[in-house]
């Protein structure tokens, strides 16, 4: 009795002090609703307990099981009190639109402080505003379909290198942390276009501190992995600013994203500052290497599962590599625009894993949806994984079916990239090397996923569990 009684002050006590450290490093609002806003309709749901809220309860299952039991018993919006800040979460593909498209001006994105530390206080999607859209042209430039067209070609070497170091002997391997390093090499080409070994190597050795930093709790004590992080950010800083320095001495123009960034001209003359140059590259670092990555793994999972999908698409990516001269030359951009039963699959992993499960946004007024009242300082969450898993749009929602795409699905039911002025704005080059990838995995591998098929972690975008473990096999 003495023991369960300790333990549970113990537990009380990390309760505490977990909310603490949040409401610090957070910079979150935690304050119950004023007076004024208990009288006036609020979305239904629970606030929880006090300061605590429902965050245990978010954290002791699956997340798609907290919000879709909250959605069926109060309806597609309803309110709800996590990590200290209360929220309303919408689950509907009209509410999705109000808030990141139509009203996007009333709601702000948000981040924990404790991450905009770790990406950098300039980067693009921190921010909204004149200097959001002047970023976003900048970004969308260097990653539309013209500037990476170029890339094809290199992004396939690369796909064939990352999968020649240890793949093929039938050797387990962590899918995951594979497919997070073909990311991250295309995030180099993507951004620096050929970088020199030395530059990388020490972008990628800093660059994977930050990122295992980067969901820990944010303690800022020496030996833990969020201080371990902040100092890697450091270097990282430096790194890029050697970098950039080396590029301008050389004046040589650059279409990659370097380039771009650091040949933008503000009004009066003014370029973007180093420091802003850095943020936004540690923030594209960090958009296109987990997601691309857990979207990879769960597909050869999908065509794992699927033994006459992955024959279909055996088949379709076969007749480009023979007409390639069985490979030995690399794709071309008009082959990759020329994979319809593989961009299907693409299309239907990217709904079926919804890596990007919802996004905060945070009511910069007492906004009114519906009847119900969003307040001023209240976060605001559509989720697009509870749309994207609505049997009113997509039938049968759990079932891996490429026909759901032969027609487009309808507006604001399929946002896997986001939405609005805020929507990833390198969601080609993202699709693009998911293709170029499955090239490469279904016409020189087979494979055999390793142990238990079930289970996903979240860290925090879903992945398949331990990473999905897979034996690999060379085809002849």
């Amino acid at each position: 009795m003495v023991a369960i009684v300790a333990y549970a002050f113990i537990f009380l006590l990390t309760l505490l002090f977990s909310y603490i450290f949040i409401k610090k490093n957070t910079g979150i609002r935690s304050e119950e609703p004023h007076d004024h806003e208990k009288s006036v309709n609020l979305p239904p749901g629970s606030l929880g307990w006090p300061y605590i809220g429902e965050t245990l309860q978010l954290y002791s299952q699956d997340p798609n099981t907290f919000f879709s039991a909250r959605q069926k018993r109060y309806g597609k919006i309803f309110k709800t009190h996590i990590l200290g800040c209360p929220c309303v979460m919408l689950a509907s593909p009209e509410a999705a639109k109000f808030v990141l498209v139509t009203q996007a001006h009333l709601f702000k994105p948000t981040y924990p402080k404790s991450k905009e530390r770790l990406i950098g206080p300039t980067a693009l999607f921190f921010h909204q505003g004149d200097y959001h859209i002047r970023l976003r042209k900048l970004v969308q430039g260097s990653l539309s379909l013209d500037a990476i067209r170029n890339l094809v070609p290199h992004i396939d070497a690369t796909a064939a290198s990352v999968t020649s170091e240890s793949w093929g002997t039938g050797k387990v391997i962590n899918t995951f942390h594979e497919m997070k390093k073909f990311s991250f090499e295309v995030g180099i080409l993507a951004i620096f276009g050929h970088l020199e070994s030395r530059y990388k190597e020490e972008l990628k050795k800093n660059y994977m501190v930050v990122d295992k930093g980067y969901n820990s709790f944010p303690i800022n004590i020496p030996g833990t992995p969020y201080k371990k992080a902040l100092l890697a950010r450091k270097r990282l800083r430096q790194i890029l600013g050697d970098i950039i320095h080396e590029r301008k001495e050389k004046r040589l123009p650059e279409k990659d994203l370097l380039g771009c960034l650091m040949s933008s001209i503000k009004q009066g003359g003014q370029v973007l500052s180093d420091d802003q140059i850095a943020d936004n590259i540690i923030g594209v670092f960090f958009a296109a290497q987990d997601t691309t990555a857990s979207v990879m793994t769960w597909i050869i999972k999908y065509l794992h599962h699927d033994p006459k999908l992955l024959e279909h698409v055996k088949a379709e990516q076969n007749a480009i590599r023979i007409s390639n001269e069985q490979g030995n030359q690399p794709l071309s951009w008009a082959q990759t625009r020329n994979m319809p039963i593989t961009y299907k699959v693409v299309l239907e992993s990217l709904r079926m894993a919804s890596i990007i499960s919802f996004v905060f946004r945070e009511a910069t007024v007492d906004v009114e949806y519906k009847g119900y009242l969003i307040p001023k300082g209240w976060k605001v969450m559509p989720l697009f994984r509870n749309i994207h898993h609505n049997p009113e749009f997509f039938a049968d929602p759990q079932k891996f079916d490429l026909s759901r795409f032969e027609v487009a699905p309808k507006p604001n039911t399929f946002m896997p990239f986001g939405s609005g002025v805020h929507a990833c704005p390198g969601n080609e080059l993202a699709k693009l090397e998911l293709l170029i990838m499955i090239h490469n995995l279904v016409t020189k591998f087979r494979w055999e996923i390793e142990g238990s098929q079930s289970g996903i972690e979240y860290s925090p975008f879903p992945v398949p569990a331990n990473g999905l473990p897979v034996k690999f096999w060379r085809l002849e």
